[in-house]
């Protein structure tokens, strides 16, 4: 059940259903404490209040007590499982899917996101017969309880990783929240370091999360940036953990760009640990080069933002992160954080007095292309010997100058193709060729 960040599928429909849910909050309390306390938030969906019932009914059955804090981004709960010493967090989110889907995300005591191997014990707990046999009773069973003033301290621990004694007066941000987790938190921090916002995406419904807004649709956003003449946009997922930037000119910056502009920026004020920079398979050749021209090294992992962590705890570095926006600074938060990352271009914009296009500056991305397609079942790609032989013969074509990644999606039913490559025109020729060969072997062995 558990894939590249957690379970997810369409809710009320295995493996998101109540019962499921109930019984990830069995495990997780059996597994971090039964007597203990475990942080519980969600996004705006409108199956959050399906799946927060179970899972508070799960911890309870064990002896938990469900911290229940309401609509909160991912890195907020993350925040408050460390800070409140709760035993572990969960977050119910599917973030960036449509709202027709959901998800369970776990964060252990310290606020990072479980390894495989644990998860894959807590999945087998969920199916065995164990924890119905050490529920809780009588005065043992566990109580939930509404932490009210949750959304106010994360507030004032994001003001905490912008500069203190500086303040954003004078500049005017495009702020799109995405109908999700966000809405009140994110507008309300900028406003108070003293920003003129602009809001979009801030009037969730329990059905319009990630719909034509926020992180995966910036298009939008960057139409908001050039209509307002603002100086910088910031969109944000349906869980606030990844954003995605406009320029004042509305071009959109990704998370290579920021993580090479801030990397950069660490690196000459001697604050950039571990001499590297963490990033995942995806990211662009352009990142790898624009940190070796000032000695930085770039360390891949494969996707997924905890993947990215733990190499960033492993190594000792404290600045990661994935192109789609999943940015994380160690000295800030324990995983991706939307705001964070704002944050910390914003500081950026105020030191220099440049302009985020001026400061993006720094990376050159090569030219590449994704395509995302079904796939009637993920048969591992490498028993797929035809598909195999295409990715070889179009990886001796590139040589040097490109790269081919073909993989599967942790949480769709999709094969996912990227070729990189400097030369713009036969992008596409590639990406066809593997594609084809892809659909044509899978098809064989449906």
């Amino acid at each position: 059940m558990f894939g590249t960040d957690g379970i997810r599928g369409e809710a009320n429909a295995y493996p998101m259903t109540p019962e499921v849910a109930m019984r990830a909050g069995m495990a997780v309390a059996a597994h971090f404490g039964k007597g203990g306390r475990v942080v519980v938030g969600k996004d705006t969906r409108l199956s959050g209040y399906l799946i927060e019932s179970a899972l508070a009914s799960g911890l309870a059955a064990m002896g938990a007590t469900a911290l229940l804090v309401g609509p909160m981004p991912t890195p907020g709960i993350a925040y408050l499982t460390h800070s409140m010493r709760a035993q572990a967090g969960v977050v119910i989110s599917a973030s960036h899917n449509q709202f027709a889907d959901n998800g369970i995300k776990i964060f252990g005591a310290q606020g990072y996101k479980l390894p495989d191997e644990l998860e894959a014990k807590l999945e087998a707990d969920m199916a065995g017969e164990a924890l119905d046999e050490h529920r809780a009773r009588g005065e043992a069973i566990g109580r939930a309880f509404r932490i009210d003033d949750a959304a106010g301290r994360y507030i004032t621990r994001l003001k905490q990783a912008f500069p203190t004694g500086d303040d954003l007066t004078g500049l005017k941000i495009v702020i799109d929240c995405s109908h999700g987790a966000a809405y009140k938190i994110a507008p309300t921090v900028l406003e108070e370091l003293g920003a003129t916002v602009i809001t979009r995406g801030v009037s969730p419904n329990g059905t319009n999360i990630n719909d034509g807004v926020g992180a995966t649709h910036p298009q939008a956003l960057c139409e908001a940036v050039k209509e307002s003449g603002a100086d910088i946009g910031i969109a944000l997922d349906g869980d606030a953990d990844r954003s995605i930037f406009s320029d004042e000119n509305g071009a959109i910056v990704d998370g290579d760009s920021i993580m090479a502009m801030c990397a950069r920026d660490l690196h000459q004020r001697g604050d950039l640990r571990g001499g590297a920079v963490v990033a995942t398979v995806m990211s662009n050749l352009g990142l790898e080069r624009s940190l070796a021209e000032v000695g930085i090294s770039l360390v891949r992992t494969p996707v997924g933002d905890r993947y990215v962590v733990q190499a960033m705890r492993g190594s000792g570095c404290n600045l990661g992160g994935e192109q789609s926006g999943h940015l994380v600074f160690l000295d800030h938060a324990t995983t991706g954080d939307g705001m964070v990352a704002a944050l910390q271009v914003l500081t950026i914009m105020r030191r220099t007095g440049s302009p985020l296009s001026r400061l993006s500056e720094v990376m050159t991305p090569v030219p590449q292309r994704l395509s995302s397609f079904m796939v009637p079942t993920k048969v591992p790609i490498d028993r797929l010997p035809k598909l195999q032989r295409t990715i070889r013969t179009v990886e001796r074509e590139l040589g040097d100058e490109g790269r081919v990644l073909v993989r599967y999606s942790g949480t769709e039913k999709k094969m996912r193709v990227m070729v990189e490559f400097v030369d713009a025109v036969r992008i596409d020729e590639y990406v066809s060729r593997l594609q084809e060969a892809a659909v044509a072997e899978l098809g064989e062995l449906a």
